[in-house]
């Protein structure tokens, strides 16, 4: 695509844009109960090379850009009560190197078990409660 001359390039001449659905971890504010929920984002990621008819200004401005997500959902629905309420998140916008070398929860959670020098949790068998005296006796019949 050329430009007319004086013209500059728009945000969309430099990135390749792709939606994306990640998972967040967030708590409703009126049944206080912590879910998943899947967030959509759109990844902007830097084009390989410079449109052509770009000025020298154009070309500053693309080697500074970088990689970023732009959170598309405001608000989530909670699964237990049904209410609406906003992502408690003042973040919007996460650039692509903010998170790329964070260890996922799983991996951060047996970490902090180790260095605590915590043992490894056995599996629990699930033991079922005994039944109550009036469920086990033998029945007498009608009265």
């Amino acid at each position: 695509m050329l430009l007319p001359c004086g013209m500059a390039l728009d945000e969309r001449d430099l990135f390749n844009e792709r939606p994306e659905t990640r998972s967040g971890r967030y708590q409703c504010p009126r049944c206080r109960r912590t879910g998943d929920y899947s967030v959509r984002w759109t990844r902007r990621s830097k084009k390989d090379r410079l449109p052509s008819g770009a000025s020298a200004e154009d070309r500053a401005k693309f080697d500074k850009v970088r990689d970023y997500l732009l959170r598309l959902d405001d608000e989530v629905t909670c699964t237990a009560c049904g209410k609406r309420f906003e992502i408690p998140s003042q973040q919007s916008v996460m650039f692509a190197d903010q998170f790329a070398g964070l260890p996922n929860d799983d991996e951060l959670e047996q970490e902090i078990k180790e260095a605590a020098g915590e043992p490894e949790p056995e599996p629990e068998v699930e033991k079922k409660p005994a039944l109550p005296a009036r469920f086990t006796r033998k029945s007498m019949g009608w009265k």
